[in-house]
């Protein structure tokens, strides 16, 4: 429909229908001025950011008994207290490193901004890719485990009740329906809501402390019992049956470590997240570091000692989880037994949701960062419909729903994914923080870089050891990945960079023409009324010369052509027929002005009719070659192409409107509507 004036004479334009799809699916939009930039308190910052970090204690242990059950039997529950406390220990050194990160750097970034200013932005490619990888994978972890809490809770309350069974086999398309959920809220703008994703994380909490002390006091009180390590479904027990180490090779303890890395995903939060803390900025978020670090660690130590007295052993398929067994052992069979396990999955579930949130909240703020750097499309700089970077999110939500489905969601094959790019993240800003110690003179010089140059070590292990051990588990997908996304973005940064050169060095004269006599040309593929609006327009700029030229590649349509066009009210102006017998219309047409252009030594300006149908249909039914014209000709000295658009749509609508009121409109003489249906249409 048309534009219309109203009573005030503003001219109101109709809305497309795609426009007012997205503002019914994603409510009305936000303007610059309601962007706002919250700042938290610790309390409500740690809930806000801690939930990727403190949520991953509810498959840490669980990762780490699938590697060591299969391989050393009952001994993988011993064994799994000694490679818990190695972990515990690489969070200490990481939490410090960190401290000093949010010390310094205060603006959202993390460790891509740490090595951007210490290394330089293309060196800082390598965190940027892995902190992106670390993030998408990050939705499809979280997702999937909150998944498997949701349907361990069904299975412990129903057993194999058919709804239960039924979603256990499908959990993976209950999995991306959250991910799904997650990204509409997000493009609604759902990150602004920060309070309100403070309380999923207390909660979770709240509810591991009752299940780690309830357990815990039993123990105390002497019980011992242990669960059945032979139910069908599980993992089956590997040849070791006493010893610590009875039959564990180091390869075998190293990919236990590397599936229990796993844990320490999400501790890069706060540092990401810096800039929303209140001021003294650094000190609020030095603080509330230690106390995630310090929850997260307590939570993994208290479910990996639940497990080594209960023995719960994961299941093949992930469910029931480890934490929903002892959580079912702890609490017992009373009512509020199951009351106190539907609370501990329910808010499990839930803060795993929200640590999958995270990430929506991350990864286009990143993309952001890179792309204002040119590393990354420029599109990802741009905010949406309701002032979130919309294209960010759907780019994170496409690639982990890719991810979910390639892994059929099975959390063992994502965390096979996980740890590289995170721990690669650490690596980079550890480095990074040496480098800006060891170039500034200041106090405890020394043992800031031993605490980060430690840290940078280990993670950087942690990397190699990840790659080699779970290399054939879907490892390589990373490790092949990585640097083709490292390169790619360096050579997006080329590209722009060479673009900016050429448009900022490349030698232009504004003050006189290039060429006094100036030609134009009009492109005529039939005569209609865009053809003839082209032509008012020509002549409204009074050139030296105007031309009509139509390529022949049908000569009973250029003879139509030709009636047509003598018919027409063109006044003098003739139509030159050009034969294009090897139908290459666009290189005769370029061939046709560079000649024009050398030998008459003129300004040529190509004027392109191009009529615009409706945005779905008009794509199948039409052609559009006007821009693939003027790409071609644009590149030729002394010429301009300029597309002149005539809109089909809303010429059709006022031929309803008139025909309404009984107007009789006269059409083109000599021309019958139905000519040239779709011939050579733009």
């Amino acid at each position: 429909m048309a534009g219309t004036i109203s009573p005030s004479g503003e001219v109101e334009l109709p809305e497309s229908l795609g426009y007012r799809a997205k503002k019914r699916l994603l409510g009305k939009p936000l303007v610059t001025e309601q962007l706002t930039h919250e700042k938290l308190s610790n309390s409500v910052a740690l809930g806000v950011l801690a939930s990727d970090c403190i949520s991953s204690m509810a498959y840490g242990s669980e990762q780490m008994l699938v590697i060591l059950i299969p391989a050393i039997g009952i001994a993988a529950f011993t064994a799994l207290i000694p490679l818990t406390f190695v972990i515990l220990g690489l969070l200490v050194l990481l939490t410090f490193s960190y401290r000093e990160v949010v010390s310094v750097y205060t603006r959202a970034g993390g460790s891509y901004v740490v090595a951007r200013e210490n290394f330089g932005p293309r060196v800082a490619q390598i965190a940027a890719v892995a902190l992106l990888i670390d993030y998408i994978v990050t939705v499809a972890v979280q997702a999937a485990a909150g998944t498997d809490a949701i349907v361990s809770l069904g299975q412990f309350l129903w057993g194999n009740a058919s709804l239960v069974n039924f979603v256990s086999v499908h959990k993976l398309w209950l999995t991306i329906a959250v991910v799904l959920l997650l990204c509409w809220g997000n493009l609604r703008g759902i990150r602004e809501a920060g309070r309100a994703f403070a309380l999923p994380a207390y909660l979770f909490m709240v509810g591991m402390g009752l299940l780690v002390v309830v357990g815990l006091i039993r123990v105390l009180f002497g019980d011992h019992t242990q669960l059945n390590t032979h139910q069908a479904g599980m993992y089956a027990l590997g040849t070791g049956h006493s010893g610590f180490f009875y039959g564990a090779g180091l390869l075998v303890m190293l990919r236990a470590f590397a599936n229990g890395g796993s844990s320490l995903t999400g501790l890069e939060a706060i540092s990401n997240g810096v800039s929303t803390f209140r001021n003294p900025q650094g000190a609020n978020a030095r603080k509330t570091m230690i106390v995630m670090s310090a929850v997260l660690g307590t939570g993994v130590l208290g479910v990996s000692l639940l497990a080594h007295v209960t023995h719960a052993t994961p299941f093949v398929s992930g469910t029931p989880t480890v934490v929903s067994q002892e959580a079912s052992w702890a609490f017992g069979n009373s009512w509020y037994g199951y009351a106190a396990l539907v609370f501990v999955q329910l808010v499990t579930a839930l803060v795993l949701y929200t640590g999958a949130n995270t990430s929506f909240n991350g990864f286009p703020f990143l993309a952001s960062f890179v792309a204002e750097d040119s590393f990354l499309p420029r599109q990802l700089t741009r905010r949406g419909h309701r002032l979130a970077f919309s294209s960010g999110i759907i780019v994170l939500t496409a690639v982990s729903l890719v991810l979910l489905i390639a892994t059929g969601g099975d959390l063992t094959h994502l965390v096979s994914l996980y740890a590289i790019g995170v721990f690669t993240g650490f690596t980079m800003a550890g480095a990074g923080m040496v480098k800006h110690h060891w170039d500034r003179r200041e106090p405890k010089r020394v043992l800031k870089i031993a605490i980060n140059g430690a840290a940078a070590i280990a993670s950087f292990l942690v990397v190699g050891i990840f790659a080699v051990t779970k290399f054939t588990e879907g490892a390589w997908v990373v490790v092949v990945i990585f640097p083709i996304g490292v390169w790619s973005l360096i050579k997006v940064n080329k590209r722009y960079r060479e673009e900016a050169e050429a448009l900022a060095t490349a030698p232009v004269d504004t003050t006189t023409p290039l060429a006094r006599r100036q030609v134009m040309y009009i492109l005529v593929d039939r005569v209609d009324l865009a053809v003839l609006k082209a032509i008012r327009y020509a002549r409204s700029l009074r050139p030296s010369e105007i031309r009509a030229v139509h390529f022949m590649i049908d000569d009973r349509e250029a003879e139509r052509l030709k009636t047509q066009w003598a018919n027409a009210e063109v006044g003098d102006l003739p139509l030159e027929i050009v034969e294009c017998p090897d139908r290459r219309i666009t290189r005769s047409l370029v061939e046709l002005i560079a000649r024009t252009s050398k030998r008459e030594k003129s300004q040529i300006t190509l004027l392109i009719p191009e009529r615009n149908y409706s945005p779905v249909l008009g794509r199948l039914l039409h052609r559009r070659t006007a821009d693939q014209v003027a790409r071609a000709v644009g590149k030729l000295p002394n010429v301009v192409a300029t597309i002149v658009p005539f809109d089909v749509v809303s010429a059709h609508d006022e031929l309803e409107d008139a025909a309404a009121s009984g107007v009789k409109l006269e059409t083109l003489e000599h021309m019958d509507p139905m000519d040239h249906l779709d011939a050579s249409s733009n």
